[in-house]
């Protein structure tokens, strides 16, 4: 009688973790995968705060960019900027940093989930973020990531990509001395992996003192001919100058 007792409550321990709801950490495919489809996602950054992306995906087998926003912005940057990297053949996974407010009517999920733990929101707190979801990124697809970063996270995503061996490649528009405590260009010296850096016209000599620390032999400096703007808002196409920002990103990608 015991025995068959203690089969009965294993049984109904086993039912009971079957049913448990999956881990937001661990990738799962929302839809088919071999059809294109966007769709906002939740996963935990690396001390748990729940952090929201909206996953632009074209297929399992092609690149994946993650993208990160600028001060006071949200993952709504890069509403237009996804898809047409999309029709580039990207996926691409456009996140909420802790340190963020809104734009194009999109509010950061993840600064609400990091205020409502008590958790601090600088720029450098953001940091884990952007490490949550290149692993994120690199476990759903099974491949290294493309690290796209805009102002603060673009100074980010440099410090990161040299650091993270899932970086295999990076793109950042306006990078600059923004983090409190880091000094930028000590951090991203000797970065060893393509990198594309640009900038409106009159933030280029900051972006060249990093440009040149950089000791990748892939690697560019693009600035406009026009006054430019900052940020990767400079590819929305109601900038005057987006047309040559992106013939300048296509090339470095190779589309």
């Amino acid at each position: 009688m015991k025995s068959i007792l203690k089969l009965a409550i294993l049984a109904l321990v086993f039912i009971g973790s079957s049913c448990k709801k999956d881990d937001v950490t661990t990738p799962v495919d929302p839809i088919d995968t071999d059809a294109a489809f966007t769709t906002t996602i939740k996963y935990n950054s690396l001390d748990a705060v729940e952090i929201t992306a909206d996953h632009y995906h074209v297929g399992k087998d092609k690149p994946v960019i993650v993208m990160c926003h600028q001060a006071s912005y949200s993952r709504g940057e890069y509403q237009e900027i996804a898809v047409t990297l999309n029709s580039l053949g990207f996926n691409c996974i456009a996140i909420d940093q802790r340190s963020g407010s809104g734009v194009n009517g999109v509010v950061n999920q993840t600064y609400i989930s990091a205020t409502a733990a008590g958790l601090p929101t600088s720029y450098t707190d953001s940091k884990q973020d952007i490490t949550a979801s290149i692993s994120w990124a690199k476990a759903y697809y099974n491949k290294d990531v493309i690290l796209w970063g805009s102002s603060y996270s673009a100074s980010l995503s440099l410090i990161i990509a040299n650091e993270n061996a899932d970086v295999e490649q990076v793109l950042v528009f306006s990078p600059g001395e923004y983090l409190s405590g880091i000094n930028v260009q000590t951090e991203v010296t000797g970065l060893n992996k393509p990198a594309f850096l640009t900038s409106a016209k009159a933030e280029a000599p900051g972006v060249t003192n990093l440009y040149n620390v950089i000791s990748s032999t892939d690697k560019v400096q693009y600035t406009p001919s026009g006054a430019g703007r900052h940020g990767a808002s400079a590819l929305w196409t109601t900038e005057p100058h987006h047309a040559e920002y992106w013939t300048a990103v296509k090339s470095f990608l190779g589309v």
